[in-house]
This record gives structure tokens, C-alpha cells and sequence, in this order.
């Protein structure tokens, strides 16, 4: 493959990566103004946060192994085509409970996207070159977060809420004319999965049982619920609390998940020292304490906002530091079947990050309720480690293994 088209390669498949973080974060501005609109409470217009990851978690797990079946573009583009559609019934959707239902859909074809572009990856790479390649597509997941509230946060300048699932329609034509024109298929006839739904049943069963996989993918789930429960409760605290407006609430959320980067970053260089269990586990006892300051900062108002929002910037620091160990640890030991563990790991991250979103909602949307989730979070999935995964039993492996698979 000659430069030009790995550049290209790397683009499409960016684009495709965006548009997971896109769909999910780039309506967080507008949550107070939905609740206005729409006559409805924060919490049921959290739901449609929730409702986005559902869509993304059942997704994960149908649209892997049918790529593996009938190959990649077919599901890419028919998913697409699905997001597009449901993004211009959400434009449209009268109350929120068809807003709730649509975001679900609207997470089902996001997830054919994330799926696709990282079977891609496999089909085309390996060693080296497949971790160099990785490693330019991080950057793209890294920054979408950060890019997509702001983004909303501009449109609302000069559109009500609406106008952002217009566009996000808009992105999804864009995205399935790069998909027909930029990326050929990748996985030949002959290398397709013929086992049917019996086979894939029994090897999710064969990853059940083994205790350390799953402990690790609860952690990796409940690290993931704290992070959802910043970005399903931080719009509200900080605008409707603390009184940042729309688009400072972009900069603000920019700036956690600039940290949140910074931290994925160097777990590379970390990992050149230190045991991914190491950095795990040290990463969770950093977290859970800043998480538990946070939540005093915000029983007690100490502080104000500056001293919330550090608090939230290390706890953001440490999720960077956990998420990519905790599945890189889980899929580095099922290598024969690193297709469907990565579906189990990611559909059970965004299943839990579905619960966690609404709790902040329930418990009243407030800075309390927000830092109280993540408290939770995190002091759960230092349990889980301790207690159900063990990381002094796990087994020594090898640091570019992890590297490759924390991408």
C-alpha cells in the first residue's frame, strides 16, 4: 500500500470512527433547552443519552459477527443508511419518548461505523504496521469527544437542537458516499464466517467462563459508566448550576477530555516501564480518590468551580488510563477470538454506561448526583479488580501486545 493510500485509508476510516463520539456528545449542549421544548424532566431527556448507548451495545454484538458473514461494506453502508434515517426522525421527533426510541436506531447504525473501521484494520494489517495505524486512528477517537460538543455548541449559536441531528444526517450522506467511493471490500468470500448463530453462541459462552476476562470486562464496563455519567450529568451541572453558557460549556468539556488524551497518550509510554496490571490498578486508586473528592467538592461548594472541575480533569486523566488497559489485558488473552470478545467487551461498556447516564438524572441531576455515580464507578471497578480479576495472578504479557490491543 503506497502512502497516498494509507493517508487515504486512515480518512475513511476516521470518519468512520467519529461517528460513534459525534452522535453521542454532539447534542450534550442542547439537553436544557430539550427539556424546555419538549415540556419534559432531565432525567427522560438523559434517557436519550441511554438510548444511544443501548443502540451502540446491541449493535456491536449483531453487526460483528454479520460482517464476519457477509463482509464489510454491505452492513457499513446498509447501517449508515439507518443512522442518516434516524437522525432526520430525531430533527423531527414531537416528544421524548420518540426521541428516546429514534436514538436508539440512531445508535444501532453509529455502531456498524465503529465495528466496520476496526474489522477493517484487521483485515488489512498486522504487527507494526497494524499498531502504527491504530495509533492514527486514536488521535480521531480522542478528539471527536472533544470536537462534537463544541461543534454543538456552535450550531446552536444560529440553530435551535434540531438543526444538530440535521446534521448529523448531513455527516451520515457524506459518510456512505466515502464508504461507496473510498473503501473497497476488505474480507474476501473466502475467508468469511460460515458457522452460523449456534457457534457464536458457544464461543460467547467459552469467554463467560473464564473469570479474569470477565472481571476485566466489568471494569473496563464500570470505569465506563463513570465516564458516561460525566458526560450524560456535566451539561446540566455546569450550565444550569454553575451558569456557563452553551458554547463555554464546550471549552469546558474540550478541556476533560483534552486530559482524558493527554492520559491515553502516555499509557504508551507507561507501558515501556510498568505491567499493564500496574498501571490499572494505579490508575483506579487515583481515580477513586479524586472521584471522592470530587463528590466533597461537591456536597460542600469548596472550592466552587475551579476546584470541580480539576477534580473532574484527574478523574478524566485516570479513565484514560484505565480504559485502555482493562480491554487490552481481557482481549490479550482470547487472541483466537479477538472479534466477538471485542464485541462482548464493548457491548457490556456501553450497556453499563446506559445505566449510569440516567442515575445522575434520577438522582437529580445536580453536581452531587454526578460525582456520586462516579464515586460508585470507580470504587466498583477497584473492587472488581481486587477481588474478582486479582491482577498479581494474571498472567505476564507481552508489552506490545498491550499496547496494540489498548489501541
Amino acid at each position: 500500500m503506497s502512502r497516498r493510500q494509507r493517508l487515504r485509508l486512515i480518512l475513511v476510516l476516521g470518519s468512520l470512527i467519529a461517528v460513534g463520539p459525534l452522535t453521542i456528545d454532539m447534542y450534550l449542549p442542547a439537553l436544557p433547552a430539550i427539556v424546555d421544548d419538549l415540556a419534559t424532566s432531565s432525567a427522560a431527556v438523559q434517557m436519550t443519552l441511554t438510548g444511544t448507548l443501548v443502540g451502540l451495545a446491541l449493535g456491536q454484538l449483531l453487526i460483528g459477527p454479520l460482517s464476519d458473514a457477509v463482509g464489510r461494506r454491505t452492513p457499513l453502508i446498509a447501517g449508515t443508511a439507518l443512522h442518516v434515517v434516524a437522525s432526520v426522525c430525531c430533527a423531527l421527533a414531537p416528544n421524548v419518548a420518540v426521541l428516546g426510541a429514534l436514538r436508539v436506531v440512531q445508535g444501532l447504525g453509529a455502531a456498524a461505523a465503529a465495528v466496520i473501521a476496526m474489522a477493517v484494520v484487521r483485515d488489512l494489517f498486522s504487527g507494526a504496521a497494524f499498531a502504527q495505524l491504530l495509533s492514527r486512528l486514536l488521535l480521531v477517537m480522542g478528539a471527536a469527544p472533544i470536537l462534537a460538543p463544541t461543534l454543538g455548541s456552535e450550531l446552536l449559536r444560529w440553530t435551535q437542537w434540531r438543526g444538530v441531528f440535521a446534521a448529523l444526517a448531513v455527516f451520515g450522506v457524506l459518510l456512505m458516499l466515502i464508504a461507496l467511493l473510498g473503501l473497497r471490500e476488505t474480507l474476501p468470500p473466502a475467508r468469511r464466517q460460515r458457522g452460523g448463530v449456534r457457534p457464536t453462541i458457544r464461543l460467547y459462552r467459552s469467554l463467560l467462563r473464564d473469570r479474569a476476562f470477565v472481571g476485566l470486562v466489568l471494569v473496563a464496563g464500570l470505569a465506563m459508566a463513570a465516564l458516561f455519567a460525566y458526560v450524560g450529568g456535566s451539561s446540566f451541572v455546569l450550565q444550569q448550576h454553575y451558569g456557563l453558557d452553551e458554547q463555554q460549556f464546550g471549552i469546558a468539556f474540550g478541556a476533560g477530555a483534552v486530559g482524558l488524551i493527554a492520559a491515553t497518550q502516555g499509557n504508551v509510554r507507561l507501558l515501556r516501564r510498568y505491567s499493564p496490571q500496574r498501571i490499572l490498578l494505579a490508575a483506579l486508586l487515583v481515580g477513586t480518590g479524586a472521584a471522592l473528592v470530587l463528590l466533597g467538592v461537591a456536597a460542600t461548594g469548596l472550592g466552587g468551580l475551579p476546584a470541580l472541575l480539576a477534580s473532574l480533569w484527574v478523574v478524566l486523566a485516570s479513565a484514560g488510563l484505565a480504559l485502555p488497559n482493562a480491554p487490552a489485558l481481557a482481549l490479550t488473552r482470547h487472541g483466537e477470538a479477538a472479534g466477538t470478545a471485542s464485541a462482548l467487551l464493548g457491548a457490556v461498556q456501553f450497556g453499563i454506561g446506559a445505566l449510569a447516564a440516567p442515575l445522575v438524572g434520577v438522582l437529580g441531576t445536580g453536581a452531587v448526583a454526578m460525582a456520586l455515580v462516579i464515586a460508585v464507578g470507580l470504587a466498583s471497578a477497584l473492587v472488581v479488580l481486587l477481588l474478582v480479576v486479582r491482577p498479581t495472578r494474571l498472567a505476564t504479557v507481552e508489552p506490545e501486545l498491550v499496547a496494540v490491543a489498548a489501541h
